[in-house]
């Protein structure tokens, strides 16, 4: 733990995984993270604290149920997986950021609640370009350039795609409430179901919905990616392991060291509503601003051995600890779509083989096992490149081969 003194404000970092769980489930410690991304962010669940949060959380939860996850995982999203992978495959190659993002927009569509009447590839095209904004303004912290002038884009993004895309939603499934018709199982749905006791303005269900698209499409997309890179170098390292990618237990446990090592957001940040003191004995005065340092937290040593540093599917934690960390957080604000994204934990030894159909895999783990089964593989003529338009460690292109050949 270190404090600092920037200004009049305090910040204490945590570094430590007993502290930055504690932190995580304090009521005391409210969510900061998305403070400059408030065009996007005001007022979407991730943001809200105490009471307000407890109620829309309760509303959600009854869409993010298992059910919904089986019906997600093992009926819809394999076909539209290999839809997707189809063109790609014929051609032999595909930028793998492009094609996560892709993937997981057709996911985070479903998930949101946001049709798409014309099913064309232009109209796909124009909301994953209004979803590139939205992640642009979630994450205006890291942001290089003009803060300012990219914060009004994202607000004229918001408006144009609510007109086009949100709004007719919004009236497709306020005439199946109305005539008795059950809606899709989307958040859209659920916010409009319960909008009596919700109470919710069309400016935060905006926000709302937009948040479900580009959290479930981009960080989604952002762990597809990285596992993939992940896989490819550790299969170069094990050449007598090439075929495990098979083994949908080893790709999601590739999955979830991926998710350990990379979070969505390097850090977690809140702000002390009152003076805390953690059970380690560190103490957070109040107003303090709280960084939660989830690289260090992720690579304990003490916790996941003395190479936390490496990629290791094979590794092993300790009871009570997850693979992955508190990538997902912890308390009150725990990933909603965790389970749906990454799948449950396999119990040591009782889902090993599963052929049962009852373990939850999770969507990523499904679609890398897919792109592997395409014969994915590094493009020697074209390395991957960093995004420079962000100080988040974010890939900017990653071209790959695909199908048979060399």
């Amino acid at each position: 733990m270190t404090t600092a003194a920037t200004g009049e404000s305090v910040v204490v970092t945590l570094s430590t995984f007993a502290d930055a769980k504690d932190a995580y489930r304090s009521r005391e410690l409210r969510q900061s993270l998305y403070d400059e991304g408030e065009v996007v962010m005001a007022d979407v669940l991730v943001n809200l604290h105490g009471t307000e949060h407890r109620d829309r959380r309760r509303v959600e939860n009854r869409m993010f149920r298992r059910e919904v996850f089986e019906r997600y995982e093992r009926d819809l999203f394999p076909q539209v997986t290999a839809d997707t992978l189809a063109p790609y495959v014929a051609a032999g190659h595909v930028d793998l950021v492009h094609l996560g993002h892709e993937l997981m927009l057709n996911l985070a569509a479903l998930t949101a609640g946001i049709d798409r009447p014309e099913g064309t590839a232009a109209e796909t095209a124009r909301l994953h370009a209004h979803m590139m904004r939205f992640i642009e303004g979630a994450t205006l912290a890291h942001a290089t350039g003009d803060k300012a002038a990219k914060a009004a884009e994202v607000a004229r993004a918001l408006e144009e795609w609510d007109a086009e895309f949100l709004a007719p939603s919004i009236a497709r499934r306020r005439e199946m409430l109305d005539a008795g018709v059950e809606p899709p199982r989307d958040v859209l749905a659920t916010l409009l179901r319960h909008a009596d006791e919700l109470e919710l303005p069309h400016h935060v269900v905006r926000r709302e919905v937009a948040f479900y698209l580009l959290a479930g499409a981009h960080t989604s997309a952002t762990a597809f990616v990285r596992t993939v890179d992940h896989m490819l170098g550790w299969f170069a390292e094990h050449p007598d392991r090439t075929d495990a990618w098979a083994d949908p237990l080893f790709v999601q446990r590739c999955v979830h060291e991926t998710v350990r090592l990379n979070p969505s957001s390097p850090v977690g940040m809140r702000r002390a509503l009152a003076p805390v003191a953690l059970r380690s004995g560190t103490t957070i005065p109040e107003g303090a601003t709280v960084v939660i340092d989830l690289q260090a937290v992720n690579r304990d040593v003490t916790l996941f051995g003395a190479d936390a540093a490496a990629f290791d599917p094979d590794r092993t934690v300790p009871a009570g600890v997850a693979p992955f960390g508190l990538s997902f957080a912890a308390g009150m604000h725990v990933c909603i779509g965790q389970d749906l994204a990454a799948g449950v934990v396999a119990r040591s030894g009782a889902d090993a083989g599963d052929t049962s159909g009852t373990h939850l895999f999770g969507l990523v783990t499904g679609a890398v096992g897919q792109l592997f089964a395409a014969g994915v593989r590094p493009d020697p003529d074209h390395p991957p490149e960093r995004d420079a338009s962000t100080a988040r460690p974010y890939w900017g292109t990653y071209p790959v081969l695909l199908g048979g050949g060399s």
